[in-house]
């Protein structure tokens, strides 16, 4: 059955997969608190994240966990504490957020990333964390010592090969295929590096549950900026946990239809639609506790092709 308003909409997302809350926390930071000085106080947070199902403990307990982790930096001013995204962090989020707000599978050259550690060149440790960290970037490891991806974000290579102290120690080389010669071709080193059935079934669900939504503010029911805050936030929250799994392969190289095109038309349709109440209400809650919270930032307004 069609919810028939905001709140029931949100009861219903919150009943059938309750966000976790250390995980909403960073979703908040990426999507609302980065694109205003990256920085808030901890009660703002709590009167932010509390209509979506998370209790002042369990914000406490996450932003002190994501402290811990690297991704935030505490302050105290008498009995006040603020968080805000830690200097290092903050080019993990902003990789994120282009990859969130971006339409998928931009133009392709045909050439590929292929980083190469042969045997020796580094040690088992170091071998494993490269390979996990890479992963996590949308690489595969079609062959023993080889990592490769079609699309790779040559910043977000670097970085990682800086953070784990990887710089200076292995090949990466970028390769196209070579004609003339009787080769297999590359677009099927897809099909022997990535099990895409995951990461469709993830984008499938995301369309089942959020459909409804964009339905719903299209009849013109009424929301609230709270309501719409929680709506953004929760539609940022379940795209991103689908896109952390998505490689991020060229359209070209994908099954078709693919999933996750229909899935960002979505999100950015709901995401046109609810912004600009979500925005009255953050800034309102910052504004409390901080008269001189900055406005968002002009990426914001670029974000889905541009904001109107």
């Amino acid at each position: 059955m069609t919810p028939t308003s905001g709140p029931e909409w949100i009861d219903r997302f919150l009943t059938s997969d309750p966000p976790r809350s250390k995980s909403l926390v960073m979703t908040i930071f990426g999507d609302a608190i980065a694109p205003h000085g990256a920085r808030l106080w901890l009660g703002s947070l709590i009167e932010l994240v509390q209509p979506m199902g998370a209790t002042d403990r369990l914000v406490r307990t996450s932003v002190f966990r994501l402290a811990q982790e690297g991704w935030l930096v505490a302050s105290r001013e008498g009995r006040r504490s603020s968080y805000a995204l830690e200097a290092q962090a903050r080019p993990r989020f902003e990789r994120a957020n282009r990859r969130i707000y971006a339409p998928p599978g931009l133009d392709w050259d045909g050439r590929w990333t292929l980083l190469l550690a042969p045997n020796g060149s580094i040690d088992a440790a170091l071998r494993a964390q490269v390979r996990k960290e890479l992963e996590w970037e949308g690489f595969a490891m079609p062959a023993p010592g080889l990592l490769a991806h079609p699309a790779a974000d040559p910043a977000g290579v670097a970085e990682v090969l800086e953070r784990v102290g990887a710089t200076g120690k292995v090949f990466v080389v970028r390769a196209a295929e070579l004609d003339g010669v009787g080769a297999r071709p590359l677009g099927e080193l897809v099909g022997e590096g990535w099990d895409l059935s995951a990461v469709m079934a993830a984008y499938r669900r995301f369309l089942a549950d959020f459909t409804p939504l964009l339905a719903l503010l299209e009849s013109g029911a009424a929301v609230d900026p709270p309501a719409a805050f929680a709506m953004r936030s929760l539609l940022i929250h379940a795209y991103r946990r689908v896109q952390l799994h998505d490689p991020m392969l060229p359209l070209a190289l994908l099954p078709r239809p693919w999933p996750g095109s229909e899935a960002y038309a979505l999100a950015r349709a709901i995401y046109h639609l609810v912004w600009e109440r979500a925005e009255a209400h953050l800034m309102a809650v910052l504004r409390r506790e901080d008269a001189g919270a900055p406005a968002a930032d002009a990426a914001f307004y670029a974000r889905f092709g541009g904001l109107e």
